[in-house]
Parts: structure tokens; C-alpha cells; sequence
């Protein structure tokens, strides 16, 4: 295997290629795909590369078109009529797709994007500070992580990510837990999708013909408020 070295990182140079030891070799690091991209190579490193035989087919024709549904919930709780519609929708999606998209759901559009202003300011941090976030232990309420599954022998390719993972419900970690450059919005973010989560609950059971606080009276809310963050870095390749 031979490799090179720009800053830290070591990129492959194929020759051989072990898979398991490039995949360490990336992890130990703690920088992710920030990281890479940060130490500027020009070509993926290839444990992120489908091989041949996993690759889609491509296609002169156009690829179908899905359309998923979006629900609209402004003036739920003004109107009867509107509500009992919007029940009828969270039922419909559930059953035919399993999910749907919300909009008008009272998270005002400034809150989501100062949310994914400091997510972007995590990212940027210089990666001494985010490497004390940096684990696969997902029993932590805060992991900064980049491929949960990276060393799945199921999976033939890493994917080109990194990820801030936040458990925030139902035991929510202490504000220090946090990471400095998000960690107050993260609290007061998680506060509007739980209430947000809450309604959504409510409309699901009545969908079901059942009591509106039935599902909520499960406990089938204490499990909301896990955050995702994931971030895709750039990089400049004019070659395949």
C-alpha cells in the first residue's frame, strides 16, 4: 500500500488497496471528511468509492419522478374543517409512504437557518475541538462521527460525510455537554420539534380514530428529539 501525506492525513496512492486498514486509517484521525478535504487532496480516497459491480446503471431516459406529500398545517387549530383535513392527509401519507414533509409548522424560517448556521460553525471548527466529540460510542448523548456504519461489511462504500449526533429526549445532556458553537440553539431547537412532534402525535391519533393523547399517553414521544446533523464537504475533482 503505498500512500501519501498532506498535513496529518494519509491519502491512498492505489496499488493494493486493503480496505479495513484504509478505513482505520481515516478513523484514527478523528477530522472525518472535513478533515480530507481540509488537508487538499484532489482525488477521493477510494474506500469511498462504489466498486464497478454496486454502481446504479445509468440511463438515457428519465429517471421516475416522485412526489412525495407535503402537508400544509397553517390554521390547524382555527378551523374544524381544516383540521379534520389535515388528519385525513397525516393518515393518507402514513399509510402510502410512511412519511410526509410539514410546512407552516410555527418553526419560524430564521430559527432554521441560524440552526444550520452554527451546524456549518461546528464543521469549520479548527479539528482539535471537535476530536472531543469525536467517538462510535453511540451510547453518548453528543457524537461528532463521520459514517456510523464505516466498518459494516455489509456496506461496500463509505459515504462522503460527517455527522453531529445530539440526543436531546428523553434525557437531554447538561448544556456543557453541548459543543460551544451550537449547543444553545441546539436546546432551544430541540424544544420547538419536540412541541412540534407533539402535534404531530396528536394528528396520528386522531388519524387512528383514537383519542388525540393516546399515542402521547404510550410514551411514544420520548423517544423524539434525536438530532441528525449531517454535512457534506465539497471537493473540486475534474477527474473520475
Amino acid at each position: 500500500m503505498v500512500l501519501s501525506s498532506t498535513n496529518d492525513f494519509q491519502v491512498t496512492v492505489e496499488k493494493s488497496y486493503d480496505k479495513m486498514s484504509e478505513l482505520k486509517a481515516f478513523d484514527d484521525t478523528k477530522a472525518g471528511v472535513k478533515g480530507i478535504v481540509d488537508a487538499g487532496i484532489t482525488k477521493i480516497p477510494q474506500i469511498f468509492i462504489l466498486p464497478p459491480k454496486n454502481r446504479p446503471e445509468l440511463s438515457d431516459t428519465n429517471e421516475t419522478q416522485f412526489i412525495f406529500p407535503v402537508i400544509d398545517l397553517e390554521g390547524i387549530d382555527e378551523d374544524p374543517i381544516k383540521h379534520k383535513e389535515i388528519v385525513n392527509k397525516v393518515r393518507e401519507a402514513s399509510e402510502t409512504w410512511g412519511f410526509f414533509q410539514v410546512v407552516n409548522h410555527g418553526i419560524p424560517t430564521s430559527f432554521l437557518e441560524e440552526m444550520l448556521q452554527v451546524t456549518r460553525q461546528f464543521f469549520e471548527q479548527d479539528v482539535e475541538v471537535k476530536k472531543q466529540y469525536y467517538s462510535r460510542d453511540t451510547t453518548k448523548r453528543v457524537i461528532h462521527t463521520s459514517n456510523f456504519d464505516l466498518y459494516s461489511p455489509s456496506v461496500p462504500a463509505a459515504n462522503w460525510r460527517d455527522t453531529l449526533f445530539c440526543l436531546m429526549a428523553p434525557d437531554p445532556p447538561s448544556p456543557q455537554e453541548l459543543p460551544r458553537a451550537c449547543g444553545e440553539i441546539l436546546m432551544e431547537y430541540s424544544k420547538n420539534v419536540m412541541k412540534l412532534g407533539f402535534s404531530l402525535l396528536e394528528l396520528l391519533s386522531e388519524g387512528l380514530g383514537l383519542d388525540r393523547c393516546h399515542l402521547k399517553d404510550m410514551d411514544c414521544a420520548e423517544g423524539l428529539g434525536i438530532w441528525d446533523i449531517t454535512i457534506q464537504h465539497a471537493l473540486n475533482q475534474n477527474s473520475r
